[in-house]
């Protein structure tokens, strides 16, 4: 969901979400980074679920019905921890997010799972800040974790470390990267920018565009032009499907950039939907995906639970309740300051681990583009390491 990243963390507006949307007595957005969380009564542990059940925007229902399976389904396979989840409809929207949350710690929540969207992640986080209850959110949106909110979504810094130091290693770490004037643009630039003084990639242009087909029409030649004047070997395109890559795949072939030569790379996936793998530009591409056993298992499983394939993003409640359930065997606390130390957790997506920061890093594998298809040329670590595994 990167074209609905949002900025939140603006001061001026986490006060405004604190008076208007929120109505909190004591309202601190300065909470602690990291915060115990209560003792989880016995063997059960009390799981609130913030889904948009009830959410008019296109999709929600879908999305919200396939976490809520996911999250069921890792509570079953669990042994020896009962795990009670209770639904909350946030109405896709900040401020009931922020009412069902804290009615859910009131009613004895000892974590949050949800909600969908960063925007109402960053409410309920404030909403709960004073109550010990951590937040693991679906959204993949770094600028709404730390204090008791966590990111559960892959995240730009993850996909870039992985990306560019496999281009690194192979040789082809001369990058022009190019990414739109917007906040997502910002934060794929910025990560794709520390990825790179990790593993001695070079960014030889970062290039950004207005957020528009006349955007994209608009910077293709530039992008031709600056990997020819620097010599790049590699383009790095921070574009999703949805958005401004298949302008891209078509535009940079047709302005001579030989792509035989010249490694174009994306940070988001290229095979949602299978379609964006046909254009000629992305032939010989590569992209970061998840864990491909590990989701194909995880699939099989749902599907046979539920009798039809999940959301894309179902994982990602699957992947919540298993760091829960690794964290409460742990420690019998599930706050932040557990969840956090907990360590790496075997997940539907492959293996992760949830960071003190909020954000997670995750065991990514290097998919390629053949003949309109996805091949895996560097499959996903089995165990992660330094940030780029």
């Amino acid at each position: 969901m990167f074209s609905a990243f949002r900025r939140v963390r603006n001061p001026l507006r986490m006060a405004a979400m604190c008076l208007a949307a929120l109505v909190l007595a004591g309202c601190q957005v300065g909470a602690p980074m990291l915060n115990s969380g209560p003792r989880v009564s016995g063997q059960t542990v009390d799981v609130a679920m913030l889904l948009p059940l009830s959410s008019q925007q296109g999709g929600d229902a879908i999305i919200a019905r396939s976490l809520a399976n996911a999250a069921r389904l890792a509570a079953d396979e669990e042994a020896g921890t009962t795990f009670n989840i209770e639904l909350y409809d946030t109405g896709g929207t900040p401020a009931q997010a922020a009412a069902v949350a804290r009615q859910a710690v009131q009613e004895g929540a000892d974590v949050i799972l949800g909600p969908l969207r960063s925007d109402a992640a960053a409410a309920v986080g404030v909403a709960v800040a004073n109550s010990g209850v951590a937040v693991l959110s679906f959204s993949n949106n770094t600028e709404v974790a730390g204090g008791n909110v966590f990111v559960l979504g892959h995240t730009f810094a993850n996909t870039a470390d992985r990306v560019v130091s496999y281009a690194a290693r192979q040789g082809q770490g001369t990058i022009v990267l190019v990414h739109a004037s917007n906040l997502a643009g910002e934060v794929a630039r910025d990560a794709t920018r520390r990825a790179a003084a990790r593993s001695g990639a070079t960014i030889a242009a970062a290039i950004p565009y207005e957020f528009s087909q006349t955007g994209v029409i608009n910077v293709v030649p530039q992008v031709v032009e600056a990997v020819r004047s620097t010599g790049a070997n590699a383009v790095l395109l921070t574009s999703d499907s949805a958005g401004a890559l298949p302008f891209f795949a078509q535009l940079l072939p047709e302005n001579g950039l030989d792509t035989e030569t010249v490694r174009v790379m994306g940070l988001t996936r290229w095979d949602t939907p299978p379609q964006t793998l046909e254009f000629a530009g992305l032939q010989g591409g590569w992209f970061a995906v998840p864990d491909q056993g590990a989701l194909t298992t995880f699939e099989a499983r749902y599907s046979a639970a539920y009798g039809s394939p999940p959301h894309s993003l179902a994982a990602l409640a699957y992947d919540g309740m298993r760091a829960i359930a690794l964290t409460a065997a742990a420690s019998g606390r599930i706050g932040a300051a557990e969840l956090a130390a907990a360590g790496e957790v075997q997940g539907a997506n492959g293996v992760f681990r949830l960071l003190p920061d909020g954000t997670n890093q995750r065991a990514l594998a290097i998919a390629q583009v053949i003949d309109n298809q996805v091949a895996i040329i560097d499959p996903a670590p089995r165990r992660l390491g330094a940030p780029g595994l």
